[in-house]
C-alpha cells in the first residue's frame, strides 16, 4: 500500500465536542491533547515519516481571551510533559508560524523543544502554532524581495522552489495527504502553497475522537487514488 510520508491534520471539532457532552470548551481542548498524543505514537508505526499539526492559528487570537489562555496553557503543558518522552521515542519537533509577536516563555518552550529534538530521526512532529498560510506566503515574499533590494538576488531568477525555501517549512517535504476532522470541507488558511498537490480527506468525527483506525482508514483512501499532479492517468496516456 502507498504510504504518503508526509501527513497534515487540521485537528477541528473540540468545542463542538465537549459543547455535544455538556462540557466545558477547555475538555474539549483537553480531550484534543489526548488524541494528538495518540496520533504521534501511532504514526510512525503506519509508515509515516513527517506529521503536520494546525494546533494555533493567527485567526484563534480573536478567541475570547479565556479560551487563548486555556489553549497557551495547554501548550505548556503537553511541551513539558510530552518532550522527554518524544524525545526518548525518536521524535524530532519543528515549529511553523510567526514567533514575533507571542510571549518570551512560549517562544522559550518552543525553542528548547527544537533544540532538544534535534537529531532525532523517528517522526518528525511539525507543530503549526501562531500559523496562518496567507502569512507564510507574505513573510517568505518579504524575505526574498529584501534579498532582492540588498542585491543578494536577482528577482527575475526566484523560482517555485527557491520561495519555498524561504517559506516556514523549509527542507521539509510537501504533505501528500491533508486530513480535517469535524465534517467541515475547507483548508482554513492551513499549508496553502504546500498543500497544491495534496489529497485531501475530510472525516467527520471531532478531533478528539480521532483514532489510529481513522489515521488508518483515511491513509487505505489515500493509497486507493491515482496523483497525477495535472497530467493524465495511465490508461488516458496508453489510449
Amino acid at each position: 500500500m502507498a504510504t504518503p510520508a508526509h501527513v497534515a491534520i487540521i485537528m477541528d471539532g473540540n468545542g463542538r465536542w465537549a459543547k455535544a457532552r455538556g462540557m466545558p470548551r477547555l475538555a474539549g481542548h483537553r480531550a484534543g491533547v489526548e488524541a494528538l498524543r495518540k496520533t504521534v505514537r501511532a504514526a510512525p508505526g503506519l509508515g509515516i515519516s513527517f506529521l503536520t499539526v494546525y494546533a494555533f492559528s493567527s485567526e484563534n487570537w480573536s478567541r475570547p481571551k479565556s479560551e487563548v489562555s486555556d489553549l497557551m496553557g495547554l501548550l505548556k503543558l503537553f511541551i513539558r510533559r510530552d518532550l522527554a518522552e518524544l524525545h526518548q521515542n525518536g521524535v524530532r519537533v519543528r515549529i511553523v508560524g510567526d514567533r514575533a509577536g507571542l510571549q518570551p516563555d512560549i517562544r522559550g518552550l518552543l525553542q528548547e523543544a527544537e533544540s532538544l529534538t534535534a537529531g532525532n530521526e523517528a517522526l518528525t512532529l511539525i507543530i503549526a502554532f501562531n500559523y496562518g498560510g496567507r502569512d507564510e506566503i507574505v513573510r517568505a515574499a518579504r524575505k526574498l524581495a529584501a534579498a532582492a533590494a540588498r542585491g543578494e538576488i536577482d528577482s527575475e531568477a526566484i523560482t517555485a522552489d527557491m520561495f519555498a525555501g524561504s517559506l516556514d517549512t523549509e527542507g521539509i517535504p510537501d504533505p501528500e495527504l491533508v486530513i480535517r476532522t469535524s465534517g467541515e470541507l475547507r483548508l482554513s488558511n492551513f499549508l496553502l502553497w504546500q498543500a497544491a498537490y495534496s489529497e485531501l480527506v475530510f472525516l467527520p468525527c471531532y478531533w478528539p475522537d480521532f483514532s489510529r483506525e481513522h489515521l488508518a482508514d483515511a491513509l487505505r483512501d489515500f493509497a486507493s487514488r491515482e496523483r497525477r499532479f495535472g497530467g493524465l492517468a495511465a490508461q488516458d496516456v496508453a489510449s
